[in-house]
């Protein structure tokens, strides 16, 4: 699976989902680094098939009115730590992998992973 990881969220987490097996950028790999705009990371969403992790709500709303970017996944823990983050994230890496050949739209909070329909 393919991944890109929004700008808000440590580039950590790009090297955790890879050492998982996958595909994954964070917006400082690409052309205009953190700088890059919601529209054109919801096109490389679609035209990559890149499922887009961010703690920006903005992406939900697109999602739900637009349909873009083509798969989500929402971190909504509030502020953590980057340690606290990966320590949630990084056992959560399969089921979200798993889910994401069922659900577009997923969530992660501090105690759960929340399949949206």
């Amino acid at each position: 699976m393919k991944f890109l990881v929004d700008a808000q969220l440590p580039r950590r987490l790009t090297y955790r989902i890879r050492d998982a097996g996958h595909d994954a950028l964070h917006t400082l790999d690409l052309p205009l680094r953190n700088r890059t705009q919601d529209e054109e990371i919801n096109e490389l969403s679609v035209n990559d098939s890149r499922v887009v992790i961010t703690k920006d709500a903005d992406f939900v709303n697109s999602f739900w009115l637009s349909g873009k970017p083509r798969k989500l996944l929402l971190i909504s823990t509030g502020n953590i730590t980057n340690a606290e983050l990966e320590d949630i994230f990084v056992p959560q890496i399969s089921a979200i992998t798993t889910a994401f050949e069922t659900y577009d739209y997923l969530e992660l909070t501090r105690t759960n992973l929340i399949f949206h329909s």
